[in-house]
């Protein structure tokens, strides 16, 4: 068997090459400006892991309207007023040699009116967390032009390429889910119905840039935490048709990337995504991979770039310290000051709190 070197290049069809096959995974870090603008903060995160080696970096989940932001601090996308920040990032992330992705998406019941001061809209009305209404068609189509104009600024800013967030629970995530997703409309009903609205974004956002800038598209396989309602067989499904629309690579994030899946307890999830998709559209997978070969057992089921979350965090500089012999990757819990000393903010590490023994607690 060939195996793929991680410190290999990898080149997307559209000839866009990241000069290796370790990535910074988009991660919500609350370090922006309120109306969504760029901080210092936001930049210096970002910066760090591009000077320690990471072939491709992504930004935090950043809103394509107002009424779609989740999360105080975000990074926003949705106005062009946006753009100075957002050339600069863009621009600071080329010139340490990483490939600069853009991930853009929707909260929908995930975007609290206390944060929006609009009700939360999703495919269908629900109480929880809050009162939310179930989307009109002209919610829809307006969404959907405003996932292609954020790819255009991301693009006119001079970033590499956009990632469109359909995991985790989001938007796109609740269109797709079975449980969440109870319209009797083209946009509910069977996966064809539910699949709409990624497909017609993930077209409008390919038709919206040129070919040389590169569109992906965050899948959760199955259902977990906040994914309710994912099958692992209609996701298949979903990638499959997501290539046909023009998709440059598929991010599946697994959590446990070393578990088989839950429908199919004998089957890992790589090859079936790899199997899903054509060869020339790469296979990104996340989910606790913390060792060099933590990750190279990922490439050799099939993927062919590895995002890092957590590890990125304590470990800035993972692939250049991974080559070295005998070197062992940070875990948590890391103190605070250490934290900040790896240009994490206070207040990502004020949200690093949530994660249970994340952040090591203070003596006295």
């Amino acid at each position: 068997m060939t195996t793929t070197d991680l410190f290999s290049p990898l080149t997307f069809r559209n000839g866009v090459t990241a000069p290796n096959r370790l990535a910074v995974a988009a991660m919500t870090n609350s370090q922006s400006h309120d109306d969504g603008t760029l901080s210092d903060d936001e930049l210096r995160w970002l910066e760090a892991r591009a000077e320690g080696g990471f072939g491709l970096v992504a930004t935090c989940a950043s809103h394509v309207a107002l009424d779609g932001q989740g999360w105080p601090g975000e990074l926003g996308i949705y106005d062009d007023h946006l753009l100075p920040g957002l050339t600069r990032l863009a621009s600071s992330l080329r010139a340490r040699g990483a490939l600069s992705i853009v991930q853009i998406f929707h909260g929908g019941t995930r975007s609290p009116s206390t944060l929006t001061g609009q009700m939360p809209w999703s495919a269908s009305a629900t109480e929880d967390p809050e009162p939310v209404r179930a989307a009109e068609e002209a919610d829809i189509e307006r969404v959907i032009r405003q996932f292609a104009e954020a790819a255009r600024r991301a693009h006119q800013a001079g970033f590499d390429g956009v990632e469109l967030h359909g995991a985790h629970g989001y938007l796109l995530c609740q269109f797709l889910s079975a449980t969440l997703n109870r319209r009797s409309d083209g946009w509910g009903g069977d996966l064809a119905g539910r699949a709409r609205l990624i497909r017609e974004a993930t077209r409008a956002v390919r038709a919206a840039v040129p070919a040389s800038f590169v569109v992906g598209v965050r899948l959760s396989p199955e259902d977990f935490g906040n994914a309710v309602g994912m099958d692992l067989d209609e996701s298949l499904q979903t990638a499959k048709w997501l290539c046909e629309d023009g998709m440059d690579f598929l991010h599946i994030s697994l959590w446990d990337a070393a578990k088989n899946t839950k429908k199919r307890p004998e089957e890992h999830p790589i090859p079936l995504f790899r199997k899903a998709c054509p060869a020339e559209v790469p296979l990104l997978v996340a989910g606790k991979v913390w060792t060099r070969a933590d990750a190279q057992a990922l490439v050799d089921r099939g993927a062919d770039m590895v995002a890092l979350g957590r590890s990125a965090i304590l470990n800035p500089d993972w692939p250049k310290q991974v080559q070295e012999a005998g070197w062992e990757p940070r875990r948590p819990p890391m103190k605070a000051e250490e934290l900040v000393a790896r240009s994490v903010s206070p207040t990502f590490v004020g949200y690093l709190r949530r994660w249970k023994n994340f952040v090591a607690e203070e003596e006295g």
